[in-house]
């Protein structure tokens, strides 16, 4: 196995193939001394020295206490170079191996590497890493095509996945967008593929909680009481259990869950309607109380209409014409006429005195309006109930994305004026404050004080600590989701948190955990349809041929239960000419004719076939297993 980065995606991804999957893995890091481009300040030297560093503690540091009889993963071999060109993957060993995968954090970096490291083995599996997912489904389709011209006799059916092109950001954005909302259910998503859980809070005396449809975890003690007997959500007998069996949930009294709630299918978004694409934004145009006066004037001028004809026995048309020229002040003086002639002509002058200083608000309105559409909004004045999203970069673009999906109201703030995600700021009218978080004033402007969620997405653990404790001591009961890399200081931070503020909820996430096992699960050959964080740790949702998997062909669905490693969702009945290669494409878009349902009500004395196809939940240790490849134990972990 090879892995070629340059961030903590790098690492992560490494440790995962050599501690879970037990493979040997060489490692293509950046030179500390050879960085080039926008990398070669003292900022981007200090960056590739960290990961290096990193890197090589993770060669001198075993793995935790392996099992009985097995031998100690091999440390992996590390290889500096400035970028992965074909020298450098030909010193790698890029011919032999079994699976490449580049994540690298600039897309074309990745791509020229594919592309030569595809010349070089056409049958090796390559997993990359893109944030274009358009580009990423065309890269796809055009690197398989290059496997199959360079090597005719290829099959890419045996090879299960020969290329995959994969986002962390778009792995991590549901979690992280979830973690934020009150009641938000943390959610697995692959197109037409919806899997939902949610936590749960431990049941009063004499209540049963509810399964749901299963229950896929226990939460620590401290989740719901900081002052557990842990006192942190990493260890111990009261840490996170993942996969439970029904007795041991029956008898974890006093602690939360996670249960999965719901299944459902995601078509493909209706098309706007004409009359809706067609329609004049008026309501973006002009504000509430302009458009409450020009209704008020014209409900007046409608008034004046009807007194005008029932006062003047004239047709109906007729006194709206007249009016119309006396609220323009174009007709003749009304001497000589009936009284309420003239009170009526007297009236409609005033209206339209009124009508010019509307008219010129509105014109003033609308040209604001269009000086201001390639602007930011600024947060309005009223705001409250929202959720404060610091930084715009590639995971904090994905999550401010899936929050508007949800309906969200979310403010932005960003340093950098020309972030990856302020285009998708402005063009959503999404209020954001651009500048640096740690300068004073810069929360207050984002209306921290009436937010009901803070989420710090900042490449720097330090910023997103500082943002947090400072939105603590604004508004106590502030919920607060924190991007942290390191998960000692992660650790720490949670309990701190947890212990000053009781009452409000604190969650720490890493982005390059969260993605990791989908990388590694790819580069293995399983497709990977998502990652559930429960607390510290990762709950993977896979698809899985069950032919030659001795753990799940023949056995029924209770018997290939294994409690704390896997357990089948779903199974797809199909026939393995008739069903969806990939479940992450959406039903609605096959034009196959193919049968699509999953059947997710499975009957515990099925027995599983062959032929079959099963959507499981497993550990990352479980699905190594499935895998053939026996996990070794972990040191100061519960998690099988």
């Amino acid at each position: 196995m090879i892995v070629c980065g340059d961030d903590a995606l790098t690492e992560r991804l490494a440790a995962e193939l050599r501690s879970v999957y037990r493979e040997r893995v060489t490692v293509v890091v950046p030179a500390a001394r050879a960085v080039d481009g926008p990398r070669s300040g003292p900022a981007g030297r200090a960056r590739a020295a960290a990961l290096l560093s990193r890197m090589q503690a993770v060669m001198t540091r075993g793995a935790g206490a392996p099992g009985v009889g097995d031998p100690p993963p091999e440390a992996p071999q590390v290889l500096e170079a400035p970028e992965p060109d074909e020298g450098t993957l030909i010193e790698a060993g890029v011919h032999d191996a079994a699976a490449l995968a580049l994540v690298y954090d600039q897309d074309e970096i990745n791509i020229r590497a594919a592309l030569a490291a595809r010349r070089l083995n056409p049958r090796l599996r390559l997993v990359i890493r893109l944030y274009n997912r358009k580009l990423g489904q065309h890269l796809e389709e055009l690197l398989d095509q290059a496997a199959t011209v360079a090597s005719p006799t290829l099959d890419l059916a045996t090879l299960d996945t020969s290329t995959t092109v994969l986002s962390d950001a778009d792995t991590a954005a549901p979690a992280l967008a979830a973690t934020a909302v009150a009641g938000t259910s943390k959610i697995v998503q692959a197109d037409g593929l919806l899997l939902r859980a949610v936590e749960r809070t431990p049941p009063r005396r004499g209540e049963v909680a509810d399964p749901g449809l299963c229950t896929l975890a226990l939460l620590s003690s401290t989740t719901n009481d900081p002052s557990g007997a842990e006192g942190s959500d990493d260890g111990g007998q009261d840490a996170p259990l993942l996969l439970p069996d029904d007795r041991t949930v029956a008898a974890a009294t006093g602690r939360g869950t996670v249960v999965l709630e719901a299944i459902s299918h995601a078509g493909p978004a209706l098309p706007p309607s004409r009359l809706a694409a067609r329609g004049f934004p008026i309501r973006s145009l002009f504000s509430p109380r302009l458009r409450w006066s020009v209704a008020g004037l014209m409900a007046c001028v409608l008034g004046l209409a009807v007194a005008n004809w029932l006062t003047g026995n004239t047709h109906p048309l007729h006194a709206g014409y007249l009016t119309l020229l006396d609220l323009f002040a174009i007709d003749d003086p009304a001497l000589g006429e009936p009284t309420a002639r003239q009170i009526l002509q007297l009236l409609t002058g005033l209206a339209g005195l009124l009508l010019l200083p509307v008219l010129l608000a509105a014109v003033l309105e609308a040209l604001g309006t269009f000086r201001t559409a390639s602007s930011l909004r600024r947060p309005p004045r009223g705001l409250s109930g929202h959720v404060v999203l610091l930084g715009l970069g590639k995971i904090g673009t994905r999550v401010l994305a899936r929050l508007r999906e949800l309906g969200i109201p979310v403010v932005c703030v960003e340093e950098d004026p020309e972030a990856r995600g302020i285009p998708l700021a402005r063009r959503l009218r999404v209020p954001t404050v651009i500048g640096d978080v740690t300068d004073e004033g810069v929360l207050e402007a984002a209306k921290i004080h009436r937010a009901h969620a803070l989420l710090a997405l900042t490449s720097s653990d330090t910023t997103n600590l500082e943002a947090a404790l400072y939105a603590r001591s604004v508004k106590p009961g502030v919920r607060v989701a924190l991007r942290l890399y390191d998960d000692t200081f992660a650790t720490a931070v949670y309990r701190t948190l947890r212990a000053a503020h009781p009452q409000a909820l604190t969650r720490s996430r890493s982005v390059s955990t969260l993605a990791a096992p989908a990388f590694a699960g790819a580069m293995m050959g399983r497709q990977i349809l998502g990652a559930i964080p429960v607390e510290r740790r990762v709950l993977l949702f896979a698809a899985l041929d069950v032919a030659g998997h001795p753990n799940l062909e023949g056995r029924t669905i209770t018997e290939s239960f294994r409690a704390g490693a896997w357990r089948v969702l779903a199974l797809d009945p199909a026939a393995p000419h008739e069903r969806l290669p990939d479940l992450a494409t959406s039903p609605a878009d096959d034009g196959t004719g193919h049968p699509t349902g999953l059947v997710w009500d499975l009957h515990p004395g099925y027995v599983l076939r062959p032929q079959d196809r099963v959507v499981l939940a497993a550990t990352r240790q479980g699905l190594a297993e499935l895998l053939g490849r026996r996990a070794p134990a972990r040191t100061g972990s519960t998690e099988p």
